[in-house]
């Protein structure tokens, strides 16, 4: 049978085992929906392609490792990777934000990690997002999906909506869902009046 015609799983374990080119026709066949997925995101056709590029660089060394489990779902699996790969990225740009100086010139220590803010509001604010936190980890994955989304990335419904492949008002019901059961959570350990 030539590779084209082969499942996504027939060609991952062709790679498993060795065959190097059956990498080569998984990633031409997902290019287009993956580039697209992380273009979606980042909005950027540079970091896009620099996030494929790690997304099946991950990939290859999870399959080698043997750490893939997903049979059938191959390009879930690789789609899940980029997504991770860019909420972590974005992530890490919210905590490292600097600021340019009247010059226009980047001051290391001109950055928002080194402002200082009363003690007791530094407290009760991490408190309380780490019990945030926590509750969104408790939501049902699609809740908490678009909860990271909106909220540590910063997207519109409408990216979400398509990134997500749902209608703008499903995610608007998703998102409402999960402040009532934030909402609830909170009541029930008595964290909000």
């Amino acid at each position: 049978m030539e590779r084209h015609q082969m499942s996504d799983e027939q060609l991952v374990t062709m790679f498993a085992e060795g065959n190097d080119s059956a990498i080569e026709v998984l990633i031409q066949r997902h290019k287009r929906r993956i580039y697209s997925h992380i273009l979606l995101l980042v909005k950027d056709k540079n970091l896009a392609e620099d996030f494929f590029q790690d997304t099946f660089i991950k990939a290859i060394k999870s399959i080698r490792a043997g750490k893939y489990q997903d049979e059938g779902h191959f390009v879930s699996w690789i789609q899940r990777i980029a997504h991770n790969l860019v909420i972590d990225y974005f992530r890490k740009q919210k905590n490292y934000k600097e600021y340019s100086n009247d010059n226009g010139e980047y001051d290391l220590f001109n950055n928002a990690k080194f402002c200082e803010e009363p003690a007791e509001d530094d407290i009760m604010r991490k408190q309380t997002s780490a019990q945030i936190r926590e509750y969104v980890k408790l939501l049902p994955e699609e809740q908490r999906q678009l909860v990271v989304m909106r909220v540590f990335l910063d997207m519109s419904f409408k990216e979400i909506a398509d990134s997500t492949g749902v209608s703008i008002n499903t995610a608007l019901g998703r998102m409402r869902y999960a402040i009532i059961n934030i909402r609830k959570m909170m009541k029930e350990n008595k964290q909000f009046a």
